[in-house]
């Protein structure tokens, strides 16, 4: 099994450290890391450190890095437009779509999102995508933390800028006729992917978007729910761009 991974905001200078903080509770206290064990240390921004333990207080960790490394930014980059869906099915999405390789998730107040973020709310809500985006990175040990946009949220106007600016964009529709496995694909830049709510996109929507530069695409017969049509269109663009 595979050293587990933790996050930090900055890398270690010295040899030398002390994990301590939420990250450092969750791997003496919850994972129960002994000395001698390893772990990796990653900054989320493709820094990464490998580390023995020396020894273990109370919610914390003594370590020693042995190996410093870092992972270049994928490219090109992917970001998925994630329509606002109700109940937990919007961090499911975020949770597979980080552990697959998502490199930025757009909150998008859809028409037919059934569930509107507004103030407080909305607040509280984004910031639960990126907590669940950062235990999942964590999960998936991956040296790229996702980034979690909005404020919390984007327009469908917003979500147009994204699409003219991007290098590709794809818009997930079951009516649509090419397939997402023989779309043709940028070599750099941004990929934009938008995956509607569970109402769907609307037909202003779709041609809004398509008027910036989408191309609306499908992944096969069958309809696929909000929380499972952005993994699965990563996988294959994954698979396409070989990241996999």
């Amino acid at each position: 099994m595979s050293a587990p991974l933790f996050l930090v905001e900055a890398l270690p200078a010295a040899d030398q450290l002390v994990l301590d903080g939420p990250e450092g509770h969750h791997a003496a206290t919850v994972q129960r890391l002994r000395v001698g064990e390893e772990l990796l240390l990653a900054d989320g921004r493709g820094g990464t450190a490998a580390a023995t333990v020396t020894a273990v207080g109370r919610g914390t960790l003594d370590l020693e890095v042995v190996s410093r490394g870092y992972v270049d930014a994928p490219v090109p980059r992917l970001v998925v437009v994630q329509g606002i869906a109700k109940g937990d099915r919007g961090e499911l999405a975020v949770q597979a779509m980080t552990e697959v390789g998502v490199d930025e998730i757009v909150p998008w107040a859809a028409a037919r999102s059934v569930t509107q973020w507004r103030g407080e709310r909305g607040v509280r809500a984004r910031e639960k995508w990126a907590s669940t985006a950062r235990e999942a990175a964590k999960q998936a040990r991956r040296a790229w933390l996702p980034v979690v946009a909005g404020a919390p949220d984007e327009s469908t106007t917003q979500v147009g800028r994204r699409i003219a600016g991007a290098a590709g964009a794809f818009v997930l529709h079951e009516e649509a006729e090419e397939p997402l496995t023989v779309a043709p694909l940028p070599d750099a830049g941004e990929i934009v992917l938008v995956v509607g709510p569970e109402g769907g996109i609307t037909q202003a929507e779709l041609d809004g978007f398509a008027a910036a530069g989408a191309r609306p695409v499908r992944l096969g017969p069958s309809v696929l729910r909000t929380s499972t049509a952005g993994v699965a269109a990563l996988s294959v663009l994954s698979a396409r761009l070989h990241r996999w």
